[in-house]
């Protein structure tokens, strides 16, 4: 067949090419109208290996091309290095170019036919119409990967939903639960009264107001439960004396998802509601939020918070799995999960540490740090230990002295989170260990001899202690140190250079050719999701974060910091965002297909098992991290 500019054929069989689009997104989830609309204004391309399909020179784009059969690789000139770059790859089922049929303008990129390579391709004029008729393909169009990971999310839920039944979605505006017109009364009404008028409207809490509906207090049947109990107060006594004082609340426009977390964290039964004013009109409380069969959020995170023993908070994990299905059923998605997962695995800790403290009280107050993924709120279901201590050291005492007190009950901690599911660190990156003990002054010494010595093992260290958090204790010191940390890295323009090129290390596991680039280290054919996948982006993102001042350590919440600082473009960060959450939700569907089978959890997994669209994504998310790589390569100078 010649090429292109010589020979044209008009398909004939339109049902023939209706089936080939039903097995590409977003083609699969259009109508078969459109789809037939589709087919009979196609044409079939030929391009013999190294034709030219669409040039920079060419004008205004006119065609709006789908691979049919070969590939498109996409050419730049890269002015500084004086030659011709590939910049992508477009494969089978794949679209060209959008970007500029949807702006009416010229390519900026030179397409080229890689091998022999059939495209269809409609007339603009058909574009225009099919995008205007039909949803899917005009939400494809207008948002790419952000539409294609919505398939994805979309699919995860309905397996989840299937085995979970129908619920509420996490995305659900609170307004939609809040129960209007809550019972309330002002804090001199005697607690006899209160819980009288509480059993007269049947609920379990009671929010006291001021003169202006602004809430001040709560009380519920759990405290009454334990005023009787602990005999603490009289029921005539003023409901304002033995109120929980400054109730927790969220604003209306806040969702179930924060209603949810918030009541994790501090293992509340109820929340406010309030308006802009921080007027009091509305109450949810767990049981609104949630339906689900035999585990919850709120109410695991309550059960982990008071376990009694190391044995109870052992049993406990293993509903964490069961937990983040049920999440995926009521329409979490991955940034939310991992949240969530991070939320139980700081209760757990937390936990673990009270019981310890009651045991073997060290007799120093500490704060307990968490680096690394668990430091960002980024975790898994396979996570291991990355943490430390933070101490001032008591007038009249040495560092070796407090240290000597607290190294053996780190050691302890750390021996029962592995009983808890969290492994124990293979470099010892651990509080028991004496070089993570460290008092404030000497975490702030250590911190400048590791910004200012850029070493390769500094550099190294860097993936995990510049992203830190404490997870139990006092918290002023380490904002302190954070806040110097912060400062000095960014008047170190050397540090941040050498930073940045050691995150260039972590390459997307994507060919020039966009094939797979497979681990050298693992099983024949594997990717590692968590190193070749998450960690560019992670990587590159906080390169950007700590040179701009950015204090968050979550990847998502930074991305979204350097777009309120004029760092990265709206648009670009969107799609960074998505991609990197799309390789995180096929990791997290990957484990919880390890734990039904039994397997042990890994990061690893091989392309060729997943379906089309999700080994499309997966290699679109890739590409997605290095053009973030090129952002900082081009920062740097590198």
């Amino acid at each position: 067949m010649a090429a292109a500019n010589q020979d044209t054929t008009r398909p004939q069989n339109t049902r023939a090419i209706m089936v080939f689009l039903q097995s590409h997104a977003p083609f699969s989830n259009m109508d078969d109208d459109h789809l037939a609309r589709f087919a009979e204004h196609a044409t079939l391309r030929f391009y013999a290996d190294g034709d030219v399909v669409l040039s920079t020179e060419d004008g205004i784009v006119d065609k709006f091309y789908v691979v049919k059969q070969g590939r498109i690789r996409g050419e730049r000139h890269n002015e500084k290095a004086d030659k011709t770059e590939t910049t992508f790859e477009i494969s089978q089922g794949e679209c060209f170019p959008l970007a500029a049929i949807i702006g009416e303008r010229p390519t900026r990129t030179l397409h080229r036919a890689a091998g022999d390579t059939f495209c269809l391709s409609i007339e603009q004029d058909a574009f225009i119409t099919l995008i205007s008729e039909s949803e899917p393909f005009r939400d494809f169009c207008l948002r790419g990967v952000s539409s294609l990971l919505d398939q994805v999310n979309q699919r995860i839920q309905t397996g989840a939903m299937a085995s979970m039944g129908s619920s509420i979605s996490l995305s659900t505006p609170l307004e939609r639960y809040a129960l209007r017109n809550p019972i309330v009364c002002n804090p001199d009404l005697p607690v006899r009264k209160a819980v009288a008028r509480m059993h007269e409207n049947n609920v379990g809490s009671i929010v006291i107001t001021d003169d202006v509906r602004h809430p001040i207090g709560i009380f519920t049947l759990r405290d009454l439960r334990t005023m009787i109990a602990e005999e603490t107060c009289s029921l005539d006594e003023p409901v304002g004396q033995i109120m929980t004082k400054n109730p927790c609340y969220l604003p209306v426009q806040a969702d179930a998802f924060d209603a949810a977390m918030l009541m994790a964290e501090h293992h509340f039964a109820h929340l406010c509601v309030v308006d802009e004013h921080k007027r009091l009109i509305g109450m949810v409380s767990e049981r609104d939020l949630f339906s689900l069969q035999r585990v919850d959020l709120v109410n695991l995170a309550r059960t982990i918070g008071t376990a009694t023993h190391i044995r109870t908070l052992v049993s406990l994990r293993t509903d964490v799995s069961r937990l983040v299905d049920a999440m995926l059923a009521h329409g979490a998605d991955s940034g939310q999960v991992v949240k969530i997962i991070t939320t139980l695995n700081d209760v757990t800790v937390r936990r673990v540490l009270e019981l310890n403290i009651k045991k073997n009280d060290p007799g120093i107050a500490f704060t307990w740090l968490t680096f690394g993924s668990e430091g960002r709120q980024e975790q898994t279901l396979l996570t291991d230990q990355d943490n430390g201590i933070l101490f001032q050291t008591p007038e009249g005492m040495t560092d070796d002295q407090v240290r000597e007190k607290l190294l053996p009950f780190a050691r302890t901690v750390n021996d029962e989170l592995a009983q808890c599911g969290f492994t124990l660190c293979k470099g010892n990156i651990m509080a028991s260990n004496p070089k993570l003990c460290l008092s404030d002054h000497e975490w702030d010494d250590w911190f400048i001899r590791f910004i200012d010595a850029s070493t390769p093992q500094n550099l190294v260290y860097s993936s995990i202690f510049l992203d830190m958090r404490a997870v139990f204790g006092p918290t002023d010191s380490l904002n302190e140190l954070l806040d110097k940390v912060l400062a000095r890295i960014q008047k170190n323009a050397l540090f941040q250079k050498m930073l940045a090129g050691n995150a260039l290390q972590r390459k997307p596991p994507l060919t020039m050719f966009r094939n797979f680039r497979y681990v050298t280290d693992g099983k024949k054919h594997s990717l590692d999701l968590k190193r070749q996948g998450l960690a560019p982006f992670v990587e590159a993102v906080r390169v950007f974060a700590l040179a701009n001042g950015v204090k968050n350590a979550n990847t998502l919440e930074r991305m979204s910091e350097l777009v309120g600082k004029g760092i990265f473009d709206d648009k670009d960060a969107n799609a960074w965002k998505d991609a990197y959450s799309l390789i995180q939700a096929i990791r997290m569907r990957s484990h919880q297909e390890m734990l039904e089978r039994g397997e042990e959890l890994t990061n690893l997994i091989d392309p060729n098992d997943l379906n089309p669209l999700d080994r499309r994504i997966l290699r679109e998310s890739f590409r997605q991290a290095q053009r973030l790589q090129q952002k900082l390569e081009i920062t740097y100078q590198l």
